[in-house]
């Protein structure tokens, strides 16, 4: 698995062995930026269930300031963390080692908020409400889950407004209005 485009392409990312942990594959991942476009550039992202971390690093690579990364597996966090290194923009991320469901909102929001759960997880609801909470106005959570399950519609202020769908995956985009206030 390599890092796509952007100022870090072609970087090999490290993924912890076993079926444990299911990586975006590099296709998803490209069509997953392509929609985002420059929409990147500048944001702070979050990458929950974050993995080998293969999103936020993306995110950095394509010009994302900074890149929060929640993971909760200690063996898990540890590739993380090397990958992190490994491309060189430790400066820019700092990761929560905690189960993404029980971690809190913090600030700053984020204007990027990429969800990969297990396609088995028990409740996309719950992940799209949670990570609702940590979208920022005018912010974007995008959920990649199993073509074979539909994702919410809406949470809260969240509104779904596209799912693309390759292979057995699917990309739902949600978007939170800018406040009027």
């Amino acid at each position: 698995m390599r890092v796509i485009a952007g100022a870090l392409k072609g970087r090999r990312l490290a993924a912890p062995p076993g079926r444990d942990v299911r990586p975006t594959s590099d296709r998803l991942r490209e069509t997953l930026f392509n929609v985002l476009g420059d929409r990147v550039s500048g944001t702070r992202v979050l990458d929950a269930f974050a993995g080998t971390g293969a999103l936020g690093i993306e995110a950095l690579s394509r010009g994302a300031v900074a890149a929060t990364f929640i993971e909760r597996d200690p063996r898990v966090w540890r590739v993380l963390t090397g990958n992190i290194r490994a491309c060189g923009v430790s400066g820019a991320c700092a990761i929560i080692r905690d189960d993404f469901l029980r971690a809190r909102a913090r600030s700053p929001r984020f204007d990027l908020v990429l969800l990969d759960p297990p396609y088995d997880f028990a409740s996309l609801d719950d992940v799209v409400n949670q990570g609702a909470s940590w979208v920022a106005d005018g912010g974007w959570l995008v959920l990649e889950h199993s073509r074979r399950r539909a994702a919410p519609e809406a949470a809260g202020a969240l509104r779904c407004f596209r799912t693309l769908k390759a292979g057995d995956s699917a990309l739902s985009f949600y978007e939170r209005p800018r406040s009027l206030s």
